[in-house]
């Protein structure tokens, strides 16, 4: 097992985030949240490239591949679009008292809705929403620090739900059926160790990959939460983890600090690769209508 992370591409992201697997064009898309940059790698040929980016340099703060391959793209003021062939498609304009806040990390779940979560501001905490596929949208959990990574467990019965802010990673009751979460307990708590969880994923066995910002390490836990692997990076703050490529044995982690290198380590930034022999699960696609 190599546990040493390969460099993929170096775009000295300030903020990379979010990379996903896009089955159909079988190519991993990630973002830079505060420039609004998409950026997209094919393992087949090697290439990478800058995919498109906002207006305004409007921050994606999480996106989904929709079922009809396009992307919904959950942004700054609680904005949503779709962005199919180069355009954007607006399914909510801004959400009430979201105008100062931005979208953090969010999921689709196995009926298309999304899990959506805003980042705290000096008005209010951070809300994580639920989009349904008929774009109405409501809060599921209030007074969230920081709303950050998600998952299923593999028997669909469990979602879980990070709040960085608060250096926890909770476990909820999901009923695939409503959409409902409830009866939060603790999964695990970082209270006492250096650094934050952020993105997460879970991988076929059930076990739970946690991207640690400022720890500069990806940990590995059980259904449990006992940690068994931690692999380190070259950069401070890992941001996320996805599972990949045609048999998801390919992992691809993001990380953040490209503009304070100097600080943050010199391949902070770059979007790097595990292959470990672990086999991961597709994540779900989103169904979200647009007018």
């Amino acid at each position: 097992m190599n546990t040493t992370p390969k460099l993929i591409a170096d775009y000295a992201c300030a903020t990379g985030e979010g990379p996903f697997w896009h089955e159909a064009e079988q190519r991993l898309y990630w973002c830079d949240i505060p420039t609004g940059k998409l950026f997209r790698y094919d393992p087949a040929t090697g290439e990478h490239e800058l995919y498109w980016q906002s207006e305004d340099d409007d921050p994606i703060g999480g996106f989904t591949v929709q079922c009809d391959g396009s992307l919904a793209l959950f942004m700054g003021k609680g904005a949503v679009r779709v962005l199919r062939d180069g355009k954007t498609e607006t399914v909510i304009e801004s959400i009430e008292r979201e105008e100062t806040s931005r979208f953090n990390d969010v999921i689709a779940d196995p009926k298309g809705r999304v899990f959506c979560g805003t980042m705290s501001t000096g008005e209010q905490m951070g809300i994580l929403y639920r989009l349904d596929t008929d774009e109405s949208i409501r809060p599921v959990v209030k007074n969230v620090g920081t709303s950050n990574g998600m998952g299923f467990t593999p028997d669909g019965k469990g979602m879980y739900h990070t709040d960085s802010k608060a250096k926890m990673i909770y476990l909820y009751d999901y009923d695939e059926v409503t959409g409902e979460i409830s009866n939060r307990r603790d999964f695990v708590s970082l209270e006492n160790e250096e650094g934050t969880p952020d993105g997460m994923t879970v991988d076929a066995e059930g076990y739970v990959w946690s991207a640690r910002w400022d720890g500069s390490c990806l940990v590995r836990y059980t259904p449990e939460g006992k940690e068994v692997m931690r692999i380190t990076f070259p950069a401070k703050k890992v941001s996320s983890v996805i599972f990949a490529g045609p048999d998801y044995t390919d992992m691809y982690i993001t990380t953040a600090g490209g503009h304070k290198k100097d600080e943050d380590g010199k391949d902070a930034g770059a979007l790097f690769h595990l292959n470990l022999g672990i086999k991961g699960v597709p994540e779900f696609t989103s169904a979200i209508r647009t007018k």
